[in-house]
């Protein structure tokens, strides 16, 4: 019977293990292709992969709509989405690998908020046309949708996946005059402009 450990080990030092480490990220990068970050290309990518997701939504919510009540349908639809499309803008809008649990709760702040927005648009459709077609239903949908998804991506770009160059210096928002510091010297860095 063969043993199930190798009989010999080869010692590996820390230096080999970083670089096997770094080998292995490098090719894994070289296989996603380069993610660049200007906020432009993130936009970017990020209409594509939201706006991807949140045309699938769109049109799930009207199918699941015709079963269930629309705000439990849209309820349903935007948990659903909302998971997906925080992993791809983990992965591609972003570039940072899996989102993990911390990155889906911080996301799903801001989706929460995107759901109120979408919500209350097609609940003031009802009130001022009680019966809509479908089509009205869509475009009031899909236009909020695309107005909760701007804030969304500020909110994700500049909190829940932000690195040291898209993160706002707190210490630069303090108004709190240099003389209190006492004989401190500080450089604030600016905050990013979007």
């Amino acid at each position: 019977m063969k043993s199930l450990v190798a009989s010999k080990l080869t010692p590996v030092t820390v230096d080999e293990a970083r670089e096997a480490e770094q080998a292995k990220a490098d090719a894994a990068a070289a296989r996603h292709g380069p993610v660049a970050s200007g906020p432009l290309a993130s936009f970017a990518r990020f209409v594509l992969f939201g706006g991807g997701v949140g045309i699938a939504s769109s049109a799930a919510v009207a199918v699941l709509a015709g079963l269930l009540p629309w705000a439990v349908a849209n309820a349903l639809i935007t948990v659903a989405s909302t998971a997906l499309g925080t992993e791809l803008h983990a992965r591609f809008t972003f570039g940072t690998g899996r989102a993990g649990w911390r990155r889906h709760w911080q996301s799903a702040g801001s989706a929460t908020a995107a759901y109120a927005v979408t919500t209350a648009a097609v609940f003031v459709l009802h009130l001022v046309r009680p019966s809509a077609a479908t089509l009205y239903e869509q475009a009031v949908y899909l236009g909020a949708a695309g107005l909760a998804g701007i804030g969304r991506f500020l909110v994700l770009r500049l909190f829940v996946f932000a690195d040291g160059r898209t993160r706002p210096n707190m210490r630069a928002m303090d108004s709190a005059p240099a003389s209190r510091a006492g004989a401190q010297v500080s450089v604030l860095s600016p905050v990013p402009a979007l």
